[in-house]
C-alpha cells in the first residue's frame, strides 16, 4: 500500500501529513501568500523532504477553505475533497479512545464538532479564534507574531487585566472559586503592560472558546472535549484550560499533531475510518 497524503488548504498556510498502513508520517506546515502556492509548496517540500517519489502516492486527499482553489488532480495523482467537518472529527478521533466527545477545531475561528458512535456531526461554532488574537493583538500590541505573543504573555499578570470573583466578593460563590473570572478585561487600566495585555488577550480567546464548548454540550451526555488546530500549541492552553476543568467538571485533551488533526482526518477519509 502506498501513501495517503492528508492536506487542510488554509488561506495562506498548508499543513500535510503522510498515511502508511495507519502510521502518521512527517507532519509539516507551509506558510506561503495564498492558497495555490501555500499548497503545491507544502507538497513539493513534503515530497522532496521524506524521499516520496510520485509512484508511492496511493491518493491525495484535500480539506479545508482553500482547497477549492484546486479543480484538478494534484500532479495527476488521484485526488478527492472531504468535508472540513468530517475531517476534523476523524482526525479529532485518531487514537482517542473517548465516546462522546465534542471536538473544539481553534483555527481563525471556532467550530464545534460532535462525535457518537459513528455519527460525526458540525454543530456550529463561534467566531473567536486564532483570527481574533491576532487581530487585538496588531491593535493593542502592534504585533500579530503568535510566538513573541505568547512569549511575552508569560511574563503578564493576568490579575492585572480580569476581573475577578475575588475582585467582588469575599468568600467563593457556588461552583465558582474566587479565582474564576467575573469579567474578561475588567480590571485593565490604562496603563496595563504589554505582557498583562498579552495574558488578557489570549485568556479572552481561550476562555471564550472553552466556555461556549462546555455551553454546546449542555444537556447531553459529553464531558470530554478534544482541542485540535494551531491555537493548542499557545503554552498558556496548558494553564487555561485545567483551571476551567475544575470549574466546569469535564475534560479538555490535547491530543498528539493536535494542528494537524484536520489533515489527518482527510487521510483517514480515503481509509474509511
Amino acid at each position: 500500500m502506498g501513501y495517503v497524503i492528508g492536506i487542510d488548504v488554509g488561506g495562506s498556510t498548508t499543513k500535510i501529513i503522510g498515511l502508511k498502513e495507519g502510521i502518521i508520517e512527517s507532519p509539516m506546515f507551509i506558510t506561503a501568500a495564498d492558497p495555490v502556492s501555500s499548497l503545491f509548496g507544502a507538497f513539493g517540500k513534503y515530497m522532496y523532504d521524506n524521499g516520496i517519489a510520485l509512484a508511492d502516492v496511493q491518493q491525495v486527499m484535500l480539506t479545508g477553505v482553500g482547497s477549492a482553489c484546486l479543480e484538478t488532480s494534484l500532479y495527476g495523482l488521484p485526488t478527492a475533497k472531504v468535508d472540513e467537518f468530517m475531517a476534523n472529527g476523524l482526525g479529532a478521533r485518531y487514537d482517542m479512545q473517548i465516546d462522546p466527545l465534542l471536538v473544539v477545531s481553534m483555527g481563525t475561528g471556532t467550530s464545534f464538532v460532535r462525535i457518537h458512535d459513528e455519527c460525526i456531526e458540525h454543530i456550529g461554532g463561534v467566531g473567536i479564534g486564532g483570527g481574533t488574537l491576532q487581530g487585538l493583538s496588531r491593535l493593542l500590541l502592534k504585533t500579530q507574531d503568535f510566538r513573541h505573543i505568547a512569549e511575552i504573555a508569560q511574563k503578564g499578570d493576568i490579575t492585572h487585566v480580569n476581573l475577578q470573583i475575588g475582585d467582588i466578593s469575599n468568600r467563593a460563590l457556588p461552583d465558582l472559586p474566587l479565582e474564576a473570572t467575573a469579567s474578561l478585561f475588567g480590571k485593565v487600566s490604562s496603563d496595563a503592560s504589554a505582557e498583562d495585555i498579552a495574558k488578557g488577550i489570549i485568556c479572552l480567546v481561550l476562555q471564550t472558546i472553552g466556555g461556549a464548548a462546555v455551553l454546546a454540550a449542555v444537556n447531553s451526555p459529553i464531558k470530554d472535549f478534544v482541542l485540535i488546530g494551531n491555537l493548542t500549541q499557545l503554552p498558556q492552553c496548558r494553564e487555561i484550560f485545567p483551571s476551567m476543568e475544575r470549574i466546569y467538571g469535564v475534560r479538555f485533551h490535547i491530543p498528539p499533531h493536535a494542528e494537524y488533526r484536520t489533515a489527518i482526518g482527510a487521510a483517514l477519509a480515503y481509509q474509511g475510518h
